[in-house]
């Protein structure tokens, strides 16, 4: 009887476990069809980056940064003065090419005026200062080359002062001739080579004074200083970017989309995007540009299991109006 008593308590039990096992079960479900009943797809986020165009400032000039008129941040217009770069060098060709100019006009006016012993003795003394400055051009030529096989200077360095050499040497030999034209006297074609080489010093010496103009560089449109590369005092080579023009008044934003959600989007359409930055603030853009951004080496054109690979789209817009404080590096999402 005992036995039959304790069988019976068991079989309860099981009972009782197993009804409890079924409910829990049961309600495990339907919470969980309730949660998929419930809970939606979440939305695709299409995120962006605003942008705009950076116009970067060098110049012609290789010499020491003296001042900056501006500071990052400022706003600037076209025009605008934005930093001094001197150059002794320039100074140095310039004296030069004017002296040059000077002796290649008192040639051509010896020329003009026929052969005197003044003139004679005025050749002579050009030949000689040309001499000289071949001699100072030489020296200054065996200088940078000392210091461009030290790795001091760069070789355009070298490169100007060879042609400075070059350019004395063929003075040297221009002034001899004007000298022997003078002893020997001077003929008509004679003394259209004499203007000729007027001519040509003077270029020379215009040459030389649109690369000290560039010794103040301008701000070449109007916008914001992004950047500035280096500091008062130091060097910059010719063609060294000295800081960048951020355009600010022409801002446009980038997104990359998967060619299977182009379907909405098309150039000269207008969206819809949301600027997080600037307290969730809506916006209308104009699309004007869409280009795919290239695909893989592996990329086939078929597949067989049924898929394909999906090519990614930049896809770039305008804001159709001005927005306020938006500015670059800002995110934009696609709504």
């Amino acid at each position: 009887m005992e036995q039959e008593e304790n069988n019976k308590r068991v079989s309860r039990r099981d009972r009782g476990l197993l009804m409890a096992l079924v409910v829990f079960a049961i309600i495990v479900a339907g919470i969980a069809i309730v949660g998929m009943l419930l809970i939606k797809t979440p939305d695709t986020v299409v995120q962006g980056q605003a942008d705009c165009d950076e116009v970067r400032v060098s110049g012609k000039t290789s010499g020491r940064v003296v001042r900056f008129f501006v500071r990052e941040g400022d706003k600037v217009r076209k025009g605008d003065t934005l930093v001094s770069i001197y150059s002794s060098v320039l100074d140095a060709k310039l004296f030069q090419a004017q002296s040059m100019q000077n002796a290649a006009a008192a040639q051509s006016r010896k020329a003009d005026a026929g052969t005197r012993g003044e003139l004679k003795q005025g050749a002579y003394n050009v030949w000689q200062q040309a001499i000289a400055a071949e001699t100072i051009a030489r020296k200054t030529f065996e200088r940078v080359n000392n210091l461009y096989e030290q790795g001091v200077t760069t070789a355009q360095k070298r490169d100007e002062a060879r042609a400075a050499l070059d350019a004395a040497t063929a003075q040297v030999a221009a002034a001899k001739s004007q000298y022997d034209l003078a002893v020997n006297g001077a003929q008509q074609e004679d003394k259209l080579a004499a203007r000729s080489m007027a001519d040509a010093a003077r270029g020379t010496v215009m040459e030389v004074q649109s690369m000290l103009e560039d010794q103040y560089l301008l701000a070449p449109c109007d916008g914001e200083i992004s950047e500035i590369y280096p500091h008062e005092g130091e060097l910059v080579v010719m063609g060294t970017p000295i800081m960048s023009v951020a355009r600010l008044q022409d801002m446009w934003t980038s997104f990359s989309l998967r060619e299977d959600k182009l379907d909405s989007i098309a150039v000269g359409k207008k969206i819809n995007v949301v600027i997080p930055a600037l307290g969730d603030k809506q916006a209308q853009m104009e699309v004007y540009y869409i280009h795919d951004m290239g695909s893989y080496a592996t990329w086939q054109a078929s597949k067989a299991y049924g898929e394909y690979d999906r090519k990614t789209f930049e896809v770039k817009a305008r804001p159709v109006e001005p927005i306020e404080n938006f500015r670059p590096g800002m995110s934009v999402i696609l709504k």
